[in-house]
Order: C-alpha cells, then sequence, then structure tokens
C-alpha cells in the first residue's frame, strides 16, 4: 500500500486580482480552491495514475472537513486524524502576482495525536511505500521524519523524502529510497549555486554516498536529473509547454517516478515518467491528469 504524510494540509485559495493595488478593496477576477499539501499533491497525481493510496495527517474544524471532502472528491482515501481545537490552514495565493501568497500557521498538534499518527504508520511493512513531504509545524518536533524513519527501519519500507536542508539531511542515514531536492536546495545545502543539469551531478552524487538511495533532482525549465541507486545517471531536458501553474510540479514529478518504478522497476522509464508528471502539472490549470501526462511523457528525451 502506498501512504502519503501532510503534517500541516491547507485549503488554497488562489486568486487572481487585475490591476491589484494596495490600500484599497480589491476584486478578484477568478477564484479557486483546492486542497493544498506537498503530500496531498502526491497522492491526487498518484491517484490520477492509477495508483490506490491513502494520504495521512491532521484537519481542524470546518476547513479541514472541506479538505477532507474535496480530498475524497479526488479520488484519494483520506485517513486524517481530527483535531478539536483550531482550523485547518487557508493559503491565500495571487496567482497573477509572481510568488506572492499568505499561508495560514494550522492547528496545534499535541503529543497524543502525534502519537494516533504513529500508531496509523506502525502497521507498515515490506513492500508498503510512504512519503513524507513537505514542512513541520511548529507545534511538532523538529526531528519527527527521523522519528518515523527510525520506528521503520528494517522493514522493508520505501520512504520517500521531499523536505529542504535539515530536514533531508538529517534522514539520509536511514537510507530513504528516494530523496527530489531542486537545484537551489541542492545548492543550498553545498553552499554553491547550481544552474546546470551537469553543475547538479557530483552533489547529488554526494547524497547518495551521504546514504540517499535514488535522488531526483528538479531544476524547473532545465529539466531534472536522476543519480540512481545502480549509478546509472540520467538526465532529461524540460519537455517544451507553456508554463501555466507550477504550484505542485515538484509533487508531481516524484509521484510520477514512484508510479513509473513501481509500475516496472526499471529507472529509465521511472525517470521518463516522473519529468512527464510534474511537467504536465506545469502546464495545466491542476494537478496533471493521467492522459495529459502520457502525452508529455511521449516528448521525454533523455
Amino acid at each position: 500500500m502506498i501512504y502519503t504524510v501532510t503534517f500541516n494540509p491547507s485549503l488554497d485559495y488562489i486568486v487572481t486580482v487585475d490591476n491589484f493595488r494596495l490600500g484599497i478593496t480589491n476584486r478578484t477576477a477568478s477564484e479557486l480552491l483546492l486542497p493544498g499539501g506537498k503530500g496531498i499533491n502526491v497522492s491526487i497525481v498518484l491517484g490520477n495514475l492509477g495508483m490506490e493510496n491513502t494520504a495521512l495527517g491532521f484537519v481542524a474544524g470546518f476547513t479541514g472537513d472541506e479538505l477532507v471532502r474535496a480530498v475524497e472528491a479526488l479520488g484519494v482515501k483520506a485517513d486524517f486524524i481530527p483535531i478539536e481545537q483550531g482550523l485547518t490552514r487557508i493559503n491565500l495565493k495571487l496567482k497573477n502576482i509572481e510568488g506572492t501568497e499568505i499561508n495560514g500557521c494550522g492547528p496545534l498538534i499535541d503529543n497524543v495525536k502525534l502519537q494516533e499518527l504513529m500508531n496509523r504508520l506502525d502497521i507498515l511493512g515490506e513492500g508498503d511505500v510512504l512519503f513524507l513531504a513537505g514542512s513541520i509545524p511548529s507545534s511538532m518536533p523538529s526531528d519527527i521524519y527521523q522519528t518515523i524513519m527510525d520506528t521503520l527501519k528494517n522493514r522493508g519500507v520505501m520512504i520517500v523524502v521531499d523536505a529542504t536542508k535539515e530536514l533531508l539531511m538529517n534522514v539520509l542515514e536511514y537510507r530513504p529510497f528516494l530523496i527530489k531536492p531542486n537545484n537551489h536546495e541542492l545548492g543550498e545545502i553545498f553552499g554553491v549555486e547550481l544552474n546546470t543539469r551537469q553543475e547538479v551531478i557530483p552533489y547529488g552524487k554526494r547524497l547518495r554516498e551521504l546514504g540517499a538511495r535514488n535522488v531526483l533532482i528538479s531544476m524547473a525549465g532545465e529539466g531534472a536529473v536522476l543519480i540512481a541507486e545502480d549509478n546509472t545517471v540520467l538526465e532529461a531536458p524540460a519537455p517544451s509547454g507553456k508554463l501555466v501553474n507550477g504550484v505542485g510540479a515538484g509533487d508531481s514529478m516524484v509521484a510520477g517516478f514512484m508510479a513509473g518504478w513501481l509500475e516496472t522497476k526499471d529507472y529509465r522509464h521511472a525517470f521518463r515518467r516522473g519529468v512527464a508528471a510534474g511537467s504536465a502539472s506545469a502546464f495545466s490549470e491542476m494537478l496533471a491528469t493521467r492522459e495529459e501526462i502520457e502525452a508529455v511523457y511521449a516528448r521525454v528525451k533523455l
């Protein structure tokens, strides 16, 4: 079975505002309300690719109820733990003002609720897949990724980690099956600037030496690089297409890669599937459908 964990999911309120100005009342030209969070994005794309999975995490209040409804409406099994106080956060994203968003905090998660999550994860075993993606709320222990991976070590669970800097570096000793930094995150880890596919390869190899079994590096318009467990190094330029919405493209790449790997255990297919899924989501208003991913897959050149 495949599971994703989103510790601090959200409802993403995505709007466009024509001629936005500070200090006055602005009105939206378009509105979209979607379930958000890296693990949830992964779950949706996996589902679109025919991979049954369960989304885990925490929800609270009427916004949490709507999040569960929206996730299930997209065909994903939701098994979120309810928090009695607070609200699942709402993130406001101004779509036509590049990079402008206001993100909520989310509810406080106490040790009792955290233990409920650990109990759910305790059933995982040989052949199961677990995605740990995104940031950790301030109310949770900063080493929760390590705690989960330590609990599941030696059980044959394939763990995918999509997180930044310390969160990522601190779990490498547990040999995650897949990690997916982007080139900027990879450069931040090693204190360098990385702009080309050739430049990221030696640093991706260093992450493998530190414990990661497979390193998938996303590079937006530059494409992607895979440093695989069998020492294969694959590169792909970004497929041509119009960027419509970059939100969730990296999560889609992770989902596509794992879907491809589970289908064939072939790195070339998995990498092409990952690049296709990430690009297809970037070319779409929503997260990519199977049909959109298949159309881009045919254009991915390794």
